[in-house]
């Protein structure tokens, strides 16, 4: 179990650097210690395996703004002369990712061309929208429909660049801002480039990358959550089959399934004991639909999404594993993804 908590925190070691506690085994050992004795232990080791596939470090992520700003798929065969006609959208409307974000990727485009962020741009070139993460997609929605409406030119190609995105929010972010496209008299080209596409639609359940139980756990509260939904006419909808995802995320079935129920049995609770969450943070994370959550288990360096399950990240009387900042927006935006 020693060797299990270091793991974790080697693995997370740079979350949030600088603004919190650097995370420790001790800090690991806390959090896992909310579960029951049985489970603990297995927890630790499934989630081992998880947030070495899950977990973005600030060097993974690094990485990957280097490959994409030297990738020729995007840029050609001149790097250096793509990015100086390229318009960098600097857009973002709540939170603080796309400002960091595009801090590295302005040390990234130094460092290789010599070129400053200020230095980008033109009338003919494409734009870029740069984040770490797409989940539910509400978050570049919210953010590239104004520019659509009122800034961008009548006709432009758009490159959304991230480390990783959900397909579900993927697909349904590059419909709507279509819709907002064709409603304003524009012709938007969307393309999305990304390293981990996690698969989380309804129809591709039995294979998909995020937390769906197959059963509901034997626990009163559990199953009166359950058929709280069913009663407001959202039957849970159950995974089957033992698919560890086709980014084999989860290590086995076994273990896959020991967190989806140890982590609805403890969401459930956790919404008991916090009565001031949003009725649309469940317990396997925010989702606007009335499901037992969105079940991501991506985190960054940079923050925990609230799309995550609850034991990752809600504090107070809870422990998290992330402590996570937010916006300080009041309204229902501020339940939206906000990396």
């Amino acid at each position: 179990m020693d060797k299990l908590l270091e793991q974790i925190a080697t693995t997370i070691a740079d979350y949030r650097e600088g603004e919190i506690q650097k995370p420790d085994a001790a800090h690991v050992l806390r959090w896992v210690k909310q579960f029951e004795a049985a489970v603990r232990e297995p927890i630790l080791q499934e989630m081992s395996h998880v947030l070495q596939r899950t977990y973005v470090s600030k060097a993974s992520f690094r990485k990957f703004l280097g490959s994409v700003a030297s990738g020729k798929k995007l840029c050609g065969e001149s790097p250096d002369a793509f990015w100086k006609t390229t318009n960098i959208l600097k857009i973002q409307l709540g939170g603080r990712s796309q400002r960091e974000i595009l801090r590295l990727f302005g040390e990234v485009l130094e460092e290789r061309f010599g070129i400053k962020l200020a230095q980008c741009g033109s009338a003919t070139g494409p734009f870029i929208y740069l984040d770490d993460a797409v989940f539910s997609g509400a978050r570049v929605i919210q953010d590239l429909s104004p520019w659509i409406k009122d800034k961008s030119p009548p006709k432009a190609t758009v490159h959304v660049i991230v480390a990783a995105y959900h397909a579900y929010g993927q697909y349904y972010a590059d419909k709507k801002l279509q819709e907002v496209a064709v409603a304003a008299g524009k012709q938007i080209e969307i393309n999305w480039w990304c390293s981990l596409r996690l698969e989380d639609t309804k129809y591709r359940i039995i294979s998909s990358d995020v937390l769906r139980p197959k059963t509901i756990p034997d626990k009163a509260d559990v199953q009166a959550y359950a058929k709280m939904l069913a009663d407001a006419g959202y039957p849970a909808v159950f995974r089957t089959g033992s698919s560890v995802g086709g980014k084999a995320i989860f290590s086995s079935d076994d273990g896959r399934n020991l967190l989806e129920q140890n982590f609805l049995i403890e969401g459930v609770r956790i919404k008991k004991i916090c009565p001031n969450l949003h009725e649309v943070v469940r317990p396997l994370g925010f989702h606007g639909l009335k499901t037992f959550g969105f079940g991501s288990t991506l985190v960054t360096f940079r923050n925990c999404p609230n799309n995550c399950p609850l034991v990752f990240w809600v504090d107070s009387p809870w422990y998290p594993l992330f402590p996570r900042k937010t916006n300080t927006k009041s309204s229902i935006e501020s339940f939206m993804e906000d990396l």
